[in-house]
């Protein structure tokens, strides 16, 4: 299970010089970050989508292209205009991008600085769940036309949509997106092109699958992906496919068990890059096996893992201008950082700094454009020539008013309860730790299974850390960045040993910071953090106060209610109905064993969640107040997995934090013979 990307937001640290103070919930509404970002072919210029907090409805995007000689920004359009998703044509002298200006929403292009946006096709999405989807325009290679994805209708959409409404899919369950209803809207993904001195869009591709991902190439084909499986609704099984724009014909170029995504034409036509799994199952929500680089020729031969040798999860590729190498990242130890992977050669570090590396580009003199988010700030663009440093080249906060200084973040090692792994937790510190004091520490604990808990600045730790908290995040067995033994570690043992490592994690915490509280521990996570939450409470009273958010606390009524249908099988490797599965999901269910809770509990969950829903949340809450647990259930409309609207993030905090001042003793004060505060 994912965890929000805004729930957990990386931002930059202005540090004061005189009384340095922490983060407050309320800050994240001045802060921004950097949502893509792309260099021009001639490395002069920076097109990048710039996200900001708004006090009323979601975070939104707006486009603006620096020059980087001089470092001056200028926006495209008016402050009520978006845009975002930038692509440099080839000669880098248009810009397309995906936005609204004024009236119009769609596809634009500008000129290189900005100037003249003009409007060139609609564009229409879905809410149907199709886990990643890569580039959705891409420039033909003469610059006169834009191939782009875009939804239309399908051939369940008005039944679905009537009154009565009739569900015919089996994934008639949408994606969490903003506006969306609880049903999928049916519409289909397929190619259009448009030609950039206007005249009517064209259709490329039809029927009802979903095609996406594109990439034109210099032979004139535009590369996509599809799952062509006859029940595509129930096996999710990406595959890549070429389409000759010209005639319509199309060629098939993977057929494998595993799944593809994001392919990249070599620049110079002969060679595809892309990033692929090979086990016969991966889910459409989240994926134990980790991705890895892959290559093949143009006709869909020589099919070969090259990223093999890093054993650990890779991002997409980017070719090198020379098409010699291959850019990606890789999750490793809480961090992202930046590969090159000569063809042929060993692969070697770019940038390697503790932090998360994304938006990865590259100008056709080699200069590397990225966005870095480290342990002490958020989102900077960075520059650097292959052998050189990186320069810092945008901050996008800057000019953000207030001085706010970050809490120590710092890492150790501890052997999990089985004596079979190393695993690694980070705890954010207290501000202005006093280490003759005692602290409150909250766990908080990531989603996925499969990912990671890292160094880089996390927006709610800090804002804990300067209320006085430390924050403790364990990347438990299952989480990625150490390794695909590692990941696989979770397999068949969901609320098993990787809740385990969570507890041993806490214990090697107090036992190496003295200075932390055994008597005021609190828990919460999102997603699969919630779900352990939730099940952690069942088997433990050593936690004073805990926040389930968006958890699984009954395997089997989620199974059936969710949109992801895979999960499960992927997970334990058997369908619920096999087996003694039912019986197994049961047991691992925090509900089954709700009886055994003492510890107060505040559940958080969004209103229209179609990953987790919140008839989750509902069966805990009552479960709790059915055996005298204090409990309180806290909805927010319009959210789905995780929290999107920044009001409601800034409600989390203070509220989460409330609920934690409230059920810890004051240091010194006794505790009742139930664990709880006497009133």
């Amino acid at each position: 299970m994912r965890v929000s990307c805004v729930l957990i937001l990386t931002i930059f640290v202005s540090i004061a010089s005189a009384q340095p103070s922490g983060f407050q919930s309320s800050d994240l509404y001045g802060l921004r970050s950097v949502a893509d970002a792309e260099i021009s072919p001639d490395g002069s210029r920076i097109a990048y989508a710039l996200r900001s907090n708004a006090r009323e409805g979601r975070a939104y995007n707006q486009l603006w292209i620096m020059t980087v000689q001089d470092r001056k920004s200028a926006r495209v359009g008016g402050d009520a205009d978006r845009g975002g998703s930038p692509v440099w044509s080839p000669d880098g002298r248009m810009l397309a991008f995906q936005g609204k200006i004024g009236d119009k929403s769609g596809l634009f292009v500008a000129n290189a600085d900005g100037s003249q946006p003009r409007f060139i096709a609609e564009m229409s999405s879905t809410n149907s769940p199709l886990q990643i989807v890569g580039a959705s325009a891409s420039w033909a290679p003469d610059g006169k036309s834009i191939a782009f994805v875009s939804a239309t209708p399908g051939p369940e959409t008005k039944d679905a949509t009537g009154d009565p409404m009739v569900i015919t899919r089996y994934l008639y369950r949408p994606e969490a997106r903003e506006g969306n209803t609880h049903f999928n809207d049916n519409r289909r993904l397929h190619i259009f092109i448009a030609d950039v001195t206007g005249g009517p869009a064209r259709q490329l591709t039809q029927g009802d699958r979903y095609e996406h991902s594109i990439d034109w190439g210099p032979n004139g084909e535009i590369l996509y992906v599809q799952n062509p499986e006859p029940n595509a609704d129930e096996f999710f099984n990406n595959d890549i496919f070429a389409i000759n724009p010209a005639t319509g014909a199309i060629r098939r170029l993977t057929a494998t068990e595993g799944v593809e995504y994001e392919p990249r034409w070599s620049p110079d036509g002969r060679m595809i890059a892309y990033r692929a799994t090979k086990r016969g199952l991966t889910d459409l929500e989240t994926n134990m096996e980790d991705t890895h680089v892959w290559m093949m020729n143009a006709d869909g031969s020589g099919r070969r893992e090259i990223g093999s040798e890093i054993d650990n999860r890779q991002g997409a590729p980017v070719w090198s201008r020379d098409g010699r190498a291959l850019y990606f990242t890789v999750q490793e130890r809480g961090s992202v950082h930046l590969y090159r992977l000569p063809i042929g050669g060993k692969a070697e570090v770019v940038a390697g700094d503790a932090g998360l590396v994304s938006s990865v580009n590259l100008a056709n003199n080699g200069s590397i454009a990225y966005v870095f988010a480290g342990p002490k700030g958020g989102d900077q663009i960075l520059m650097k020539r292959l052998n050189g440093a990186s320069s810092m080249v945008i901050d996008v906060n800057a000019d953000s008013s207030g001085q706010r200084q970050a809490a120590d973040v710092e890492s150790f090692t501890f052997i999990s309860p089985d004596n079979k792994w190393n695993v690694e937790a980070f705890l954010t510190k207290p501000l202005n730790l006093d280490e003759t004091r005692k602290y409150p520490m909250i766990v908080n604990i990531h989603g996925g299974p499969h990912g990671q808990n890292g160094p880089a600045l996390n927006f709610r730790s800090q804002c804990f850390a300067a209320h006085g908290f430390a924050v403790l995040q364990v990347n438990y067995r299952g989480s990625t960045g150490y390794g695909q033994a590692f990941a696989d570690a979770v397999f068949g043992d969901q609320d098993g040993f990787e809740a385990m490592d969570v507890l041993y994690g806490v214990g090697a915490a107090l036992r190496r910071y003295p200075w932390i509280d055994h008597d005021r521990l609190g828990i919460e996570g999102v997603s699969y953090g919630g779900q352990l939450t939730a099940w952690l409470i069942t088997q433990t009273a050593q936690f004073r106060a805990a926040i389930p958010i968006a958890g699984i606390t009954n395997f089997i009524s989620y199974n059936y209610m969710t949109y992801y249908n895979q999960y499960e099988e992927m997970e334990w490797g058997y369908r619920p109905t096999q087996s003694n599965m039912m019986d197994v999901m049961w047991e691992r269910s925090a509900l089954k064993h709700v009886a055994a809770v003492k510890t107060p509990t505040m559940i958080q969950h969004g209103e229209n969640d179609p990953d987790v829903p919140i008839a989750e949340a509902e069966q805990f809450y009552i479960g709790l107040k059915d055996v005298g647990v204090e409990t309180v259930f806290v909805r927010y409309p319009r959210e789905g997995h995780g929290l999107a609207e920044p009001k409601h993030q800034v409600d989390s905090i203070d509220r989460s934090l409330a609920w934690y001042d409230a059920h810890f003793p004051k240091p010194g004060e006794p505790l009742s013979p139930q664990g709880r505060v006497p009133r």
